[in-house]
Parts: structure tokens; C-alpha cells; sequence
């Protein structure tokens, strides 16, 4: 049995690590504000990793600004690379993003910045590119008021993220692989398409309004730069099937 602490353990992606890694008998870690520890403080960090083989790294922040991207994942993996040399810890295994170093949005600025770090770390590490989540349209559609739904317009090659947090336990029970082939799901869709679908499992009616990204950042994610270009592993449930199990 590993120990394995899973920074994020409460979110989206994280729950499903600790999930996965709690189903082949490990022990995670649950490493979140709500467990009284603090990545960008660097408070409790230590004592959360004491006896830990591996930590994830599943955190997030909600921003679409370059500058606090940047602050958040740069002060959270210098902490975690920190913590972990003092703790011991043996891997340390980052989730990023596919395309973050083609689509030049400011989000994707910060998680430029974290894979930079892990991958020079003292501490050795993995980093797992995933393409955005069958759960992300949810997350859009969820910050919206009223009668109309403004979505970018991008392509993308979704998965689910129970796909992705199951990937990230078998990374963090391995040996450190630095940067590992991209993830992403079985079928390629565009997001104003995956709301239309939403709603209409929900049955909600709203309209969708496509929005197209300005620059060069838009024209990129909107022609393909959110998915991989080349091989790698790939997710099993599609978007579909995702709506008819938990997507309501």
C-alpha cells in the first residue's frame, strides 16, 4: 500500500484520484483547504505530505487572467516542490492541459509555468496534458444567467473526468515519467455543440451563442490547438454517454 497525497482531493479531477487510489487499497491524502492546507502558502503543506510516496497535483484556480494564473501555479508548485523535499516524497505528478503551449490565453500561461517547474523540480515528476472534460460545458452553462449562453468557439476531444483522475492514481503509483503522452477522449466536438447537448438532457431551454476568441489564441483553439497531435492513450466514454450516466 502507497501513500498518496492528492492536492485538490476535493475537485472536479481530484476526487477521482482519491477514488481510484482508495479502490486498489491505497491511502490518499486529501490535501485542500478544507483539510486546513494551503498550496499557495505553503501552510500545513508539510505535515500533509509526511510519509507520502507520491503527490498529485489536481489544484485549480478560477481565472482567466495571465497574471494570477501565473502567481497561483508557480507559488503552489514552488511550495509542493518544497514541501515534498522535506517530507521525503519520491514523484510528484502535475495535471495540465493539451495545447497549453499552442492557445495563448492567459490560464494557460500558468500551467505553462507549473510544467516548467515540475519538470526541473528537485523533486522528480510527471506531467499529464488532458483535454478538457465532458464536464466543463456544465461548468459554463452553471455561471450563466438568464435566457442566453455565450460559449467559445473550440474544438475539443473531451473525456471524463473520472477518466483522468484514474490515469493520474496509475501515474502516481509509477516510477517518474516526465512529460507522458497526451490524454484525451474517444470523439472530437465543439463546445457550443456539448452545451446544445446539456441542455437538452437537462431539458433546459437556453440559446447558445457562439462566441468567437479574438487573435491569434482563438483562431487556434477554434481549428484544433486544444487537441492532441499525435498519438496517445485515449478515454472510453463518450460525451453521450456521459450525459445519460451523470451528466444531468
Amino acid at each position: 500500500m502507497k501513500r498518496v497525497a492528492v492536492v485538490g482531493g476535493t475537485g472536479v479531477v481530484g476526487r477521482h484520484v482519491v477514488d481510484a487510489l482508495r479502490g486498489q487499497g491505497h491511502e490518499a491524502v486529501v490535501v485542500a483547504r478544507s483539510t486546513g492546507v494551503d498550496v499557495t502558502t505553503g501552510a500545513g503543506l508539510v505535515e500533509a505530505l509526511a510519509g507520502c510516496a507520491a503527490v498529485v497535483d489536481a489544484a485549480n484556480v478560477t481565472t482567466m487572467g495571465r497574471r494570477t494564473s501565473v502567481a497561483f501555479f508557480e507559488a503552489a508548485t514552488r511550495n509542493l516542490v518544497e514541501a515534498g523535499r522535506q517530507a521525503g516524497v519520491a514523484h510528484l505528478v502535475a495535471l495540465s492541459i493539451v495545447g497549453c503551449d499552442r492557445v495563448d490565453l492567459g490560464y494557460y500561461a500558468g500551467k505553462r509555468r507549473q510544467e516548467e517547474l515540475v519538470l526541473a523540480a528537485g523533486v522528480p515528476g510527471t506531467v499529464l496534458r488532458a483535454t478538457q472534460f465532458h464536464e466543463f460545458a456544465g461548468q459554463l452553462l452553471d455561471r450563466t444567467k438568464g435566457p442566453l449562453v455565450v460559449v467559445p468557439d473550440m474544438l475539443n476531444q473531451p473525456i471524463a473526468a473520472r477518466e483522468v483522475g484514474a490515469a493520474l492514481a496509475e501515474l502516481a503509483l509509477g516510477e517518474p515519467a516526465g512529460r507522458v503522452p497526451d490524454l484525451a477522449g474517444p470523439e472530437q466536438l465543439r463546445m457550443p455543440d456539448m452545451v446544445r447537448r446539456l441542455l437538452g438532457s437537462r431539458g433546459v431551454e437556453k440559446r447558445v451563442w457562439t462566441l468567437r476568441i479574438p487573435f491569434g489564441a482563438g483562431r487556434v483553439a477554434a481549428s484544433g490547438g486544444l487537441v492532441p497531435d499525435g498519438p496517445g492513450p485515449r478515454g472510453v466514454q463518450t460525451y453521450d454517454a456521459w450525459l445519460a450516466e451523470e451528466g444531468r
